[in-house]
């Protein structure tokens, strides 16, 4: 009888003990939660929220209109630039030139571009031949483009990107009126049918929404080439590309997170400066894509390293912890659904109205299952690309 007592005594301590290491863990996960949907709300709040304010309306009663070159760097496009190039040669704007760079195409780019060229006088083609011992990504067919450009005002975009108006030009340009020195513009992509194409637009306006915010907030650190400018004398006053000329990518992005300021870098996203790009078409290309990019983000500063880690990071795990409270602690669903659904909420309040100016509607009522969709894709590729090769551009 005696140590019946004592053993009851015992598994009493235990249970205690257990208890109190359940209790222990509640307070911890919850804690958990608590602090990454902080986090979260930071950059919800104080970043991507200055978006949300942001007029995007030009200022045409005191247009700038500064001479312009257009940059564009193709190989095997020949269809692309029969189909887009016309749409850019034709913008209304007072004078512009477009330099096409033919970076060693071995369709029939060069015969439509010679065609083109006796229909336009402002179109300028400088060909790249292709040598055996010259091996070169697009950093060198921009470059050339660059030198052979004659203006000081330069605009960038892609051989497969279609502007959505004739004055996509007049107002990039029109962004340099305070003497600022870099324009980052936005590119969404077309809407096609498919899971794969709602997560590369969601992706886009998401990558849009962070670029873009944190140039409001003064501290830019990316732009993308399909629709991007800066002058010419930033340039070669930052050595161009040298810095970064061994990765392959990152002829827009390295750019700007290597000369960009909180005092020479404006944005540019009025919807009639928007340029729409093809998407890819299979998760295979996408992939190789997102690899390609994310080789550059290496290259970034330190600090903005650190800021999109965070931002990812808090992200992926919030969602994570959420799963976890939910399975180990289903008897309080109720203050794990309240802490979703408020970061649910703040999403919803500063993402539609940026996604109204982003052109990307479609997806709000999509937002809680592409959000999660959006960070579980990016972890994943993100440890794969650990293993793999950069990827040449073309």
């Amino acid at each position: 009888m005696h140590d019946f007592k004592i053993n009851l005594l015992s598994l009493a301590a235990d249970m205690d003990i257990l208890n109190q290491i359940t209790e222990n863990a509640l307070f911890l996960i919850f804690g958990i939660c608590g602090l990454l949907l902080a986090f979260q709300l930071y950059f919800l709040l104080f970043v991507y929220s200055r978006l949300t304010c942001y007029k995007a309306v030009s200022k045409q009663d005191k247009a700038i209109t500064p001479p312009l070159s257009v940059i564009i760097c193709a190989r095997n496009e020949e269809e692309n630039l029969r189909q887009n190039l016309p749409k850019i040669l034709n913008q209304d704007y007072p004078e512009f030139e477009v330099i096409l760079v033919n970076d060693f195409s071995e369709d029939d780019t060069k015969w439509l571009l010679k065609e083109l060229c006796t229909q336009y006088q402002h179109l300028k083609v400088v060909e790249i031949a292709e040598h055996v011992r010259l091996k070169h990504g697009k950093k060198f067919a921009v470059s050339l483009g660059i030198k052979g450009a004659e203006h000081e005002h330069l605009v960038f975009t892609d051989a497969d990107c279609i502007p959505q108006s004739d004055k996509w030009l007049r107002h990039m340009a029109n962004a340099f009126g305070r003497g600022e020195e870099i324009v980052l513009g936005y590119s969404p992509y077309l809407k096609k049918p498919g899971f794969l194409n709602a997560l590369i637009r969601f992706e886009t306006f998401h990558t849009a929404m962070s670029y873009l915010s944190y140039a409001l907030k003064g501290n830019a650190y990316m732009g993308v080439g399909r629709n991007l400018a800066y002058t010419k004398s930033l340039f070669f006053r930052g050595k161009g590309f040298a810095a970064h000329m061994h990765i392959p990518s990152g002829d827009d992005d390295l750019f700007v997170n290597q000369n960009a300021t909180p005092h020479n870098t404006t944005i540019c996203i009025h919807p009639e400066a928007q340029v729409w790009s093809e998407p890819k078409t299979t998760f295979s290309a996408y992939s190789q894509q997102k690899t390609r990019h994310a080789g550059a983000s290496k290259a970034y500063r330190p600090s903005h390293r650190r800021m999109l880690a965070m931002q990812l990071i808090s992200a992926a795990l919030f969602y994570i912890a959420v799963i976890i409270a939910v399975v180990l602690y289903p008897q309080y669903w109720y203050v794990v659904l309240g802490i979703y659904l408020l970061r649910l909420l703040i999403q919803v309040l500063i993402y539609f109205p940026i996604m109204g100016k982003l052109q990307v509607k479609g997806l709000k009522w999509g937002l809680p299952f592409l959000d999660v969709a959006y960070y579980g894709y990016i972890c994943v590729n993100g440890f794969f690309a650990l293993f793999k090769k950069e990827v040449k551009w073309k």
